[in-house]
This record gives C-alpha cells, structure tokens and sequence, in this order.
C-alpha cells in the first residue's frame, strides 16, 4: 500500500508560505479586534472574512462535524472552544486558533493567545498574561530546538523543560500541560503525520530533517493539568476552573534552516533570544 512520505519537496514547502502568511493576516485580524463587548461568533466573521478576501477558505470547516473559521477558547476553555453569542469581558483570557488552505490545497495552522484589555482584577489579569507568557515561551523553545536537534522526541523534551524551568510566579507551580492533544505534520491537510508531543516521552520520534512541517502547539493550564469535554463534544476545559492558554505556529524544515510559516518575518522575532536565524525556504 502507497504511503505518502512525511517530507515534503523543496517545491511543497514553497507552496505551504501562502496559507501560512492567510492564517496569520486571519489572526491579526481578530488581534486588531479583540475588546471588551465583541462576541466570539464575531471574531469568527473576522477571521473568515480575512481568510476568503486573500482567495482562501477556512480549513476548519472542512473538519467533519464542524462549521466555523476558528476555534475561541475563553477562561478556563483551554482548546477547540466553538465560537458563539458570548461576550468577551475585561480581563478574559481567549486563545484563537485558526487555519487556511489555498487553492492549490496547501494548508496553514496557527493559534495566539489575549488577554482581553481592562479588567478590575488586577492579580487574576497578571495571572493570565504570565500563564500565556510562559506557553508563548515554550512553544519557541520548542521551534527553536527544530533548528539543533534531531527528532521530534527531543522537541518535546525541550517543550517540558521550559515549562518546569519556568514556574507561574503567582503559584510557583509549572503550568499543566495537556497530554492528550498533540502538535502535528501539516500539508495537504490540515492534520497529518507526523506527531510531536509537547513533553518527554520514551520514544525518539520522527527524525527532522529537510522536508518536514511540523505544528508546535503547547497548550497549558494555570493550574491542574485534568481537563473534561464539554457537553459540546468539542470544548476542552479545566476541571479545576484554572485558565488555559495556547500558543502556536507551522514551521518547515529545509536544507538551509527553518522557517515559521504562519509568522511573515520567518519566526526572527521569536526565535531571536535562543540564537536561531530563520532561512527562507529556497
């Protein structure tokens, strides 16, 4: 039987740049609208028509069973929150995850995390930031450590090591990190092999080498790492009520380096303070 290797020709990763640049003009287009009053369902409207003005779709709606452009995870939601009529408050913290495929079938897939301006809590705002400070950090350290390493394994070992370097200052705990939902390959499809665990495991996984794109997507809790489903058989959410965050990019590996997809200066910014210089893709 004919399996499709995970890694991709020079030419495929040139064609993964566009929806990367879509996912991320999607993103800041909800970054430039996220304030008190706003639904999520609005923020919805914002992404999609972001995505369809640059001659793309939203690749969540090709995702059986489910119909909007973006996932928005509020509070203590920490992923695959659906959007609705709820009204964001001040000082709501709401993770955004969205993706694009052009067509030319080529997919991106990208998630950041607000804090939604104002909020008379000041501690639990302060809160908030730290928590989704920290999942930022660890989702670049973790795209950083596809420059130097070997296999995907080690990324995640490198995912964890950041989070229990780095302790919430207001509990002096790590943040939880969710076990069961995982970073992946990315490509034709929005979801493909092969899969990188945001922490150690016993296994190497897969080998990085040129050709391979690959979505690092710690997603993190303030406090315990258990989560339940929702009655929406979607919405990911703390047991405990803590808030969640999640952070994350498509990034390709090729001959000369890496290079984020879903980021327009190549990941530069972010990839900065642990020495790495992204290169484009040829």
């Amino acid at each position: 039987m004919f399996r499709r290797s995970i890694y991709k020709k020079p030419a495929q990763l040139r064609g993964m740049v566009e929806p990367g640049l879509i996912t991320s003009a999607a993103l800041d287009a909800v970054a430039d609208a996220i304030r008190p009053g706003i639904t999520t369902l609005e923020l919805d409207a914002i992404a999609e028509q972001a995505i369809r003005e640059r001659g793309a779709h939203s690749n969540f709606q090709m995702v059986d069973g489910y119909s909007h452009t973006v996932c928005a995870s509020v509070n203590d939601q920490v992923v695959h929150g659906i959007p609705g009529g709820r009204v964001l408050e001040p000082g709501d913290i709401v993770s955004i995850d969205a993706g694009a495929e052009t067509a030319e079938g080529w997919n991106g897939d990208s998630a950041r995390t607000f804090i939604v301006p104002g909020g008379s809590d000041a501690e639990l705002v302060a809160q908030r930031q730290e928590l989704s400070d920290v999942t930022r950090g660890s989702m670049w350290a973790g795209i950083a450590a596809l420059a130097t390493r070997t296999h995907l394994g080690e990324v995640g070992a490198v995912i964890q090591d950041h989070i229990e370097s780095n302790p919430l200052p207001s509990t002096g705990q790590p943040a939880g990190i969710l076990r069961d939902y995982v970073g992946h390959g990315i490509g034709r499809s929005m979801h493909e092999p092969p899969t990188l665990f945001h922490y150690a495991t016993p296994g190497r996984g897969a080998e990085i080498k040129p050709g391979l794109c690959i979505c690092v997507e710690p997603m993190m809790t303030a406090g315990s790492e258990e989560v339940r489903v929702e009655d929406d058989d979607w919405t990911i959410t703390t047991v405990d009520g803590s808030s969640g965050a999640h952070w994350e990019h498509s990034v390709a590996v090729h001959a000369g380096g890496i290079w984020v997809l879903t980021s327009p200066d190549g990941g530069a910014e972010g990839l900065a303070p642990f020495g790495i210089t992204p290169a484009p893709i040829p």
